[in-house]
């Protein structure tokens, strides 16, 4: 199997790299490579997938993903009406997962970084005081060279590796099935449900866009992601509904049909299966959550 790398310009396998984004929309496609990769949005929202982890993000996100972890961030659409320089502001840190374990034999004071490394193939989202320690060190990055970068990335490291403020992304029976082949054909389906999940999508156009019929697509699909096709855009249409509730400006009504969902009973039969809660029952835990409300838990 033959990982689909994205080029990083990492000019050694020892080296990390801290990548200052400040751009209109993010382009880059479901990819995955042999690097962590440690993300804080500063300014964007959208939509993202880790593993077979669908979610919202925004402004504040912060996420450790390991090496073969596929994953995409794509911008809703609204984020996209008024393009311009500036519309995202992230941090990229890639690092090679034996890094910090190569600076040391001594393994007590490796056991957290390792341990840390181990959880980051499910991809964690950090939260809380975590969340806010570790972005100011980030924010603080970019006014400094050299080694202070370095000392910079050893105190994210330390702050992360003993945080208890985490959710795993990726489910814990999920494993990367994709050759290069494959991470081209759902890249082209997972950007096509992004852009359409608000629509009634008919599975044959899908089907299409891989060149597949209709049931050899749904193997396919399925054999590749752990879902089903109808499951994915079930979760990927109530995620959107999550972050929609959260705005008390939207009735549930207004929720449903800017979702993708036809009628009522559908939508709060999906959002109460998926979610644990009733559309009303989010609404109010949701003014009460103590994780940033970019996150909804869908896993």
């Amino acid at each position: 199997m033959k990982p689909q790398l994205i080029d990083i310009n990492l000019p050694g396998s020892k080296t990390i790299q801290i990548k200052k984004l400040d751009t209109a929309y993010l382009t880059s496609p479901l990819h995955f490579h042999q690097l962590c990769e440690l993300v804080w949005v500063e300014k964007s929202f959208g939509k993202r997938i880790v593993g077979d982890h669908i979610d919202n993000f925004e402004a504040g996100d912060l996420v450790l993903m390991g090496p073969n972890l596929p994953h995409i961030w794509k911008n809703d659409e609204a984020f996209q009406h008024e393009i311009k320089e500036g519309n995202v502001k992230s941090t990229v840190i890639y690092f090679p997962p034996d890094f910090l374990l190569n600076l040391t034999d001594e393994q007590n004071i490796l056991a957290p970084t390792a341990e840390l490394i181990k959880r980051s193939a499910r991809g964690l989202r950090f939260y809380g005081e975590t969340s806010k320690k570790v972005t100011k060190i980030l924010a603080g990055m970019s006014e400094n060279n050299g080694f202070k970068k370095i000392i910079y990335f050893l105190q994210t490291m330390e702050i992360l590796s003993t945080s208890q403020e985490y959710k795993y992304l990726a489910s814990l029976s999920f494993k990367n099935q994709y050759d290069e082949k494959d991470t081209k054909r759902i890249n082209d389906v997972y950007q096509f449900l992004m852009h359409n999940f608000h629509r009634n999508v008919e599975l044959k156009e899908v089907a299409d866009l891989c060149n597949m019929t209709t049931n050899s697509f749904c193997r396919f699909f399925k054999n590749r992601t752990q879902k089903s096709f109808t499951q994915f855009l079930n979760e990927l249409r109530i995620g959107h509904a999550c972050k929609l509730i959260q705005d008390e400006s939207y009735s549930i009504s207004d929720v449903c049909y800017q979702s993708g969902y036809n009628n009522l009973p559908n939508f709060n039969k999906f959002f109460k299966s998926i979610t644990g809660f009733t559309p009303s029952q989010y609404r109010k835990k949701s003014k009460f959550a103590d994780s940033p409300v970019g996150s909804s838990p869908l896993l």
